[in-house]
């Protein structure tokens, strides 16, 4: 069985080879002469960056979007109340600071002379305006919505003080806030221009102002001169170029069109790491994925089976065969740098004869047939779910891998329970809190969870919402992981490790967990 294996993963790794070849965008340097005295191509641009992204979220409006290329840009022209920095620590915002007068009264004492890029100035209206625009009928058509139904309403105290009432507690309030739908926007602006006017001609507090906007082409930042932050930021401009195809955003970086490119493929990771002026820089992200089971469908209906499942896989051998080490072991459905994330839990090591065990304990017969459904525009997870195929065949299973439209994938197939007895599951947990996954994958009745269902798991995800504790809430997740570990409601994978490539002439550029780039301490020399 070894040697099937080392075989079936030499026919990827030179699959993966020809890609890279591919995707190169030209010739390698041959030897490390040759790569110490490669000129860096980037000629007239002073204080001015250019950064290769993959997609245009397509309006800027905070409320109307939750996609990560919106945030990549967005961070920088929009602020929040509560900021969380490339370290992910909550930290103040445009609120100085703030406190609980009683369980469902938070007040924000809010920083003084803040302007936004219009010149109209930042206050407790500002504030409230914000929140009842986000809550009341035009945030409601968008999906940043329900991360917020826990606040009521906004008061005003006075001109920089305003209180949130709460409708409940709500332990997840404050980094939901550091999120990108809750940033504050200029009540006039909006009420002159009107919505659709915003959505292409966003306006903030933010170190950078948009001063230009081509929809799938480009989008243009500059210096905000009467930024709060005293001395930032450093660059006097900033160009965002929507670039889709890898190939493409590597070419530029190697020609020196771009400075900066998101999106590095593992295949051309070797190919940045062997230029002479570029640097290759990765990073660990909360977005986790799995292959979430059907627990309706049998035999997947039986928790043996699903731990089966997990012993029969090598998660670590697809990390580092496929993702080329570019990823993280997980052990339940989150990444380490999730709230909630256990430690003390191992992943299911990869043991195929307990796996069998376990099978034939559950009357599982030889051949029994599994049907996965991925996204068939994910050209990694195919691999993915080609060696998931061959593992699983070595303990008696069958599996049909089913190709679908990624839209079609999560928001008819999942929840209507026809995604056969498997599917891909990626999430970001972007509040960086295990609540923002567990509730939402297994809460009974959530749109993404058709059929898991525990009243155990229940009981523990409804007392972690009961409390703002964190300490509490922490040895409630601890035992949520343990429950979810035995009952396995999912194959976790993995974490996902980003990789940037960054041109030697960018200072003080730090790869962001998730997306959100801070760009006002870079420079360029």
């Amino acid at each position: 069985m070894k040697k099937r294996l080392l075989s079936l993963f030499a026919v990827f790794m030179t699959f993966t080879l020809i890609l890279s070849a591919c995707s190169g965008g030209g010739e390698k340097s041959s030897s490390s002469e040759s790569k110490g005295s490669e000129k860096n191509p980037v000629e007239g641009r002073d204080n001015e960056l250019v950064i290769g992204v993959s997609g245009d979220p397509q309006n800027w409006d905070p409320i109307d979007t939750f996609l990560l290329d919106w945030s990549t840009i967005g961070t920088s022209v929009f602020e929040g109340l509560v900021d969380r920095n490339l370290d992910l620590e909550i930290q103040p915002g445009l609120a100085e600071s703030w406190e609980y007068l009683d369980d469902k009264t938070l007040q924000f004492k809010l920083r003084q002379g803040v302007t936004f890029h219009n010149g109209e100035p930042f206050n407790a209206e500002a504030v409230k305006f914000t929140f009842d625009r986000l809550l009341g009928e035009e945030g409601q058509k968008g999906p940043q919505y329900s991360n917020y139904t826990s606040i009521d309403s906004v008061e005003v105290v006075d001109e920089f003080t305003v209180n949130m009432k709460l409708k409940s507690q709500d332990p997840v309030l404050l980094t939901k806030l550091a999120g990108y739908g809750a940033v504050i926007v200029p009540p006039k602006y909006i009420a002159e221009k009107g919505d659709e006017h915003f959505n292409n001609n966003p306006v903030g507090t933010g170190p950078f102002k948009m001063t230009g906007y081509k929809r799938d082409q480009e989008v243009v930042l500059e210096k905000n001169p009467e930024y709060w932050k005293e001395g930032l930021p450093k660059l006097d401009k900033v160009v965002f170029k929507v670039i889709p195809e890898a190939s493409t955003r590597l070419a530029e970086l190697q020609t020196g069109k771009i400075d900066v490119m998101k999106r590095v493929e593992v295949a051309q990771a070797d190919t940045v790491k062997e230029s002479g002026f570029l640097e290759l820089q990765e990073v660990g992200t909360p977005t986790a994925f799995s292959l979430r089971f059907d627990t309706a469908k049998k035999p997947l209906d039986q928790k043996e089976v699903r731990q089966a499942i997990n012993y029969a896989v090598d998660k670590e051998a697809i990390i580092n065969e496929i993702l080329g080490g570019y990823g993280k072991p997980i052990s339940t459905f989150q990444s380490e740098l999730s709230f909630g994330n256990n430690p003390d839990l191992e992943p299911y090591p990869y043991d195929p004869e307990k796996a069998k065990e376990l099978l034939k304990e559950a009357g599982v017969s030889e051949g029994t047939e599994l049907d996965l459904f991925i996204p068939g525009n994910d050209g990694n997870f195919k691999e993915i779910a080609q060696i998931v195929s061959f593992y699983l065949e070595e303990v008696g299973l069958k599996v049909n891998i089913n190709s679908v439209d990624n839209t079609t994938l999560i928001s008819d197939l999942i929840p209507n329970g026809n995604a056969g007895h498997m599917y891909r599951q990626g999430w970001g947990g972007w509040t960086l809190d295990f609540d923002n996954t567990a509730y939402l994958m297994y809460h009974e009745g959530e749109q993404w969870n058709p059929s898991f269902k525990d009243e155990k798991v229940e009981e523990l995800l409804a007392a972690q919402r009961a409390t703002v504790d964190q300490e509490e809430r922490e040895k409630i997740f601890k035992e949520l992981t343990e429950v979810l570990f035995d009952l396995a409601p999912e194959l976790n994978l993995y974490s996902a490790v980003d990789l940037y490539a960054v041109n030697k002439r960018v200072q003080n550029f730090q790869p962001p967990h998730e997306d959100r780039m801070r760009l006002e301490e870079v420079t360029v020399k």
